[in-house]
């Protein structure tokens, strides 16, 4: 399950975000994209279309000021020959967002 936590972009960092990307339109606010955490950092994906194998994403803690930060793609897919890869960025803590896929489609029996 995702992140409930959503966060309106402030005009500074979409302007800023529009400089460093080439996307024509930056969302004004965004859902952190991690599976459902405590209290610490939340991120939403701004645009992936920074340079190759990087995203810009909005990164902020509880009401405290937001940032833009530009992270490393995470490089891990699902096992098996057609493995999903993660939408995230490397090194993140939470599930891989082809596990909370999984666990939505799952079957009980």
């Amino acid at each position: 399950m995702r992140c409930a936590h959503w966060r309106r972009v402030p005009l500074d960092l979409v302007r800023e975000a529009r400089e460093k990307s080439a996307a024509p339109y930056v969302d004004r606010a965004v859902q952190c994209q991690l599976s459902a955490h405590d209290d610490s950092d939340h991120f939403g994906l701004l645009t992936d279309d920074c340079a190759y194998g990087t995203a810009l994403w909005l990164r902020w803690h509880g009401t405290d000021e937001a940032e833009l930060v530009v992270l490393p793609d995470c490089p891990v897919v699902a096992p098996g020959p057609d493995g999903e890869g993660c939408c995230l960025f490397a090194g993140h803590t939470a599930q891989h967002t082809w596990e909370d896929a999984l666990k939505e489609v799952s079957c009980t029996g």
